[in-house]
């Protein structure tokens, strides 16, 4: 049986996850924002990890100290995990997918914020927005996974909205948050796709990266060309090519234009 971890105990193995490397940053996320989770093989001297954030997972140290059943039970999402772990999970779960994944960073200037097109208002996130957060529909709800739910990205201020009327139509906000870099995520409602709203938002969280200090970094599909558009608009560049496994989840599907 797993045992949970306490943020704190959490930290005393942070070093596992070292260097930084961007892209997921699961465990990162946990240890700075206390959104996670983390179980342990035992307390204390654990053998191995499986941290949580927001269905997104990071297995870490060694394989055979985890048994299959434990992660038949605990995990269900995006993994990443080192290839020493992939029998591991076809133990457990007999399928196990591999989604592509390309991860940018922006390391040059910042250029300028792209301007949202005419009708939109672009600001920053408050407590107060939690129910416009609450209120976006299935394919963009995912936004606020790693923060909780909108009630706990709201409140994080960390989070940017484009909006049409009062309608909220598209947000961005560091998805995963590290020590020297923070990995963006973008959402945009359906009908309000096009539009240049997730440029606009997402700009504006890469400004607020910078100066925090950290790095902001991109992760996508390579099949995601609105992604990969928007991602060049704003100056990421490509820094490595990488893959999650898929458990349990279907294999996510590139958004697409109403029509399209």
């Amino acid at each position: 049986m797993l045992v949970p971890l306490t943020r704190a105990q959490l930290a005393t193995v942070r070093h596992w996850f070292l260097p930084e490397r961007p892209g997921p940053l699961v465990a990162q996320h946990v240890l700075g924002t206390g959104n996670g989770t983390c179980l342990a093989d035992r307390w204390p001297d654990p053998r191995a990890l499986v941290v949580q954030t927001g269905g997104n997972y990071t297995l870490a140290g060694d394989p055979g100290a985890l048994d299959p059943g434990d992660l038949r039970d605990q995990v269900a999402g995006f993994v990443e995990a080192p290839a020493p772990f992939v029998p591991l999970l076809r133990a457990a779960f007999g399928e196990v997918a591999e989604w592509q994944r390309v991860i940018l960073t922006m390391e040059g200037p910042a250029g300028p914020v792209p301007a949202p097109s005419a009708g939109h208002l672009v600001r920053r996130l408050g407590v107060g927005d939690a129910g416009s957060l609450a209120s976006l529909g299935e394919e963009t709800a995912w936004i606020a996974n790693t923060w909780g739910g909108p009630a706990g990205l709201a409140a994080s201020g960390m989070g940017w909205g484009a909006f049409a009327g009062p309608r909220l139509a598209a947000v961005a906000c560091p998805f995963f948050v590290g020590a020297a870099h923070e990995d963006l995520g973008v959402a945009t409602e359906p009908a309000f796709r096009g539009l240049g709203l997730s440029t606009a938002c997402a700009g504006e969280v890469g400004q607020d990266v910078r100066r925090r200090g950290r790095i902001p970094t991109w992760t996508t599909s390579p099949d995601n060309t609105a992604s990969l558009r928007v991602a060049a608009k704003l100056g990421f560049g490509l820094r490595r090519r990488d893959r999650l496994l898929v458990v349990g989840v279907p294999v996510p599907q590139p958004a697409r234009r109403p029509g399209g």
